[in-house]
């Protein structure tokens, strides 16, 4: 069901839980309290409803409508237009879950959008009642609490991509081949979460440009600074992880490098020894054949042959092969080939 919770407050307490829309709006006009109705993926029809009663402004419905924004906030007229992209970081699957979070905020209404299981407004909505102080200054309060609670679970996701880098650094010198398609998802995922968190330093600056203007309590000043503080820290962390994760594919790139080196100059040296080999088999091969060729010729048999019948032609022949193997043996030995 999209409607998950609604209610209506008057001085910080709960005295209306309507079962629809249309009685909420009736019981809030007349407590003369605010409302904070919670839907979970609403039909059009739904978030049209709840437009035509609170005089949304169409490109705000549309954005709702569209899906995918980017974090921001926008204000139309009176009313406030936040955009959240919160996440979750899934231990089993090693991954980072990011939802996205539409929250409309008037004089007196709150209307939260919700488009996925994180973040856990019933966890939210608790806090606040269990704080009347705090709820009673107003829909600002519950706007307050809803982005403590994003960043909150924002922290989570941090040490979870923290872990992750750090298998990365011990996989990058284990020689593990995977490791590249690891780092470039992991990437993906931090520029993600930086898409998701970098917006909300400008978001609160320009909220607490508005503070004075539209009279919003000092004590809701205190808390939103601590929010900021803890975003900006949040913010610095997935700048480092870029930064890490950067460094980690120019290390790795190196180390392929130097392996495909180590690897180019092994062939190197197997082909240098190879060719070594082949010199000395052919410096013998033409040893060998200088007086294989002698041989050859004086064994022809033909009877008109010239120093055929010579005494000396026998030791002459033997002397002309040992000359010429004699010879090239000298000649390879001095060019290093033997």
């Amino acid at each position: 069901m999209a409607l998950v919770d609604n209610a209506v407050y008057v001085d910080g307490r709960r005295v209306a839980t309507p079962p629809s829309l249309d009685e909420t709006f009736e019981v809030m006009k007349e407590h003369k309290g605010f409302a904070w109705i919670g839907l979970y993926r609403p039909s059009e029809q739904e978030v049209r409803a709840v437009a035509t009663e609170f005089s949304l402004h169409h490109l705000a419905i549309e954005d709702a409508f569209k899906g995918h924004q980017r974090s921001k906030i926008e204000r139309y007229g009176d009313i406030l237009f936040v955009v959240l992209r919160p996440a979750r970081y899934i231990d089993d699957e090693e991954r980072v879950e990011f939802g996205e979070l539409h929250v409309f905020v008037g004089p007196d209404f709150v209307v939260t959008i919700r488009h996925a299981e994180s973040p856990d407004l019933a966890q939210v909505r608790d806090r606040m009642e269990s704080t009347p102080h705090l709820l009673a200054l107003g829909p600002e309060a519950v706007l307050y609490a809803i982005l403590d609670q994003v960043v909150d679970e924002y922290g989570p996701v941090v040490a979870g991509l923290e872990n992750d880098i750090d298998e990365i650094e011990d996989q990058l010198f284990d020689g593990d081949q995977e490791v590249s398609r690891r780092i470039y998802a992991l990437s993906r995922e931090v520029i993600e979460f930086q898409r998701a968190t970098q917006p909300l330093v400008s978001m609160f600056e320009a909220m607490q440009r508005g503070f004075d203007k539209y009279n919003v309590d000092l004590e809701l000043h205190r808390h939103l600074r601590d929010v900021l503080d803890h975003t900006l820290r949040i913010v610095e962390r997935g700048d480092a992880f870029r930064q890490l994760l950067q460094n980690a594919l120019t290390v790795h790139s190196t180390l392929v490098g130097q392996a495909q080196n180590d690897e180019m100059r092994h062939l190197s040296e197997t082909s240098l020894a190879q060719s070594e080999e082949v010199k000395q088999i052919s410096s013998w091969a033409a040893i060998l054949f200088a007086p294989t060729l002698v041989g050859t010729i004086y064994g022809m048999n033909f009877d008109h042959m010239p120093e055929l019948h010579w005494v000396i032609g026998y030791p002459l022949a033997l002397a002309l092969m040992f000359g010429m193997g004699l010879t090239l043996y000298l000649v390879f030995k001095r060019r290093n080939w033997l």
